[in-house]
């Protein structure tokens, strides 16, 4: 690395937490200029993935820095946990939108702080009778899903296996979207 770098950040790891919070911070205003709350919970849902899909096609490198290998010997402060839980935020947002419209089913189950934290709860929607353990494992699935599936694409692992990635893309979050009752 250039040491003139270092005038501006004084290690590699203050250099590193920078990049990554300025990823995610682009990625969370794309997913949340992308929702549209006064549209039904599904369109929300779909066009918040949609743009985080267009923003980690169009960012590949920073989406490998947020969602690729770890760099060896870093480790994330804790003061970029806010940013990287942007899109879950706003896709939590919709869940307890969706919740308190009526649009959910009522829940059956209760609540198990060993099962999911109560910070990720908070960040799926928060409390709602609608919103239960099960939903809240579903939501968690959901988040990670949309990014699996935007880390197969971009990583070369959906070549041979899908012919129109956007096709593939809306279905599957098509998919989520219907799993979590939206």
């Amino acid at each position: 690395m250039s040491s003139a770098v270092y005038r501006y950040f004084p290690s590699r790891d203050d250099l590193l937490t920078r990049l990554i919070l300025e990823g995610y911070d682009a990625l969370g205003e794309a997913a949340e200029a992308a929702d549209a709350p006064a549209d039904p919970p599904r369109e929300r849902w779909l066009a918040v993935c949609r743009a985080v899909r267009a923003w980690a096609l169009a960012h590949p490198h920073e989406y490998a820095l947020l969602y690729g290998s770890p760099v060896p010997g870093y480790s994330a402060p804790p003061d970029t946990v806010p940013a990287a839980a942007r899109v879950g935020i706003a896709l939590g947002g919709i869940l307890r939108a969706a919740a308190f419209s009526g649009a959910l089913p009522p829940g059956t189950g209760g609540r198990d702080p060993a099962l999911v934290s109560d910070e990720t709860a908070a960040v799926l929607g928060g409390d709602h009778p609608s919103i239960d353990d099960a939903v809240r494992v579903r939501a968690l699935l959901a988040w990670s899903s949309l990014f699996g599936t935007i880390s197969f694409e971009l990583f070369g692992h959906l070549v041979g296996s899908v012919q129109d990635g956007d096709r593939y893309f809306d279905r599957a979050m098509t998919e989520l979207a219907a799993l979590l009752g939206l």
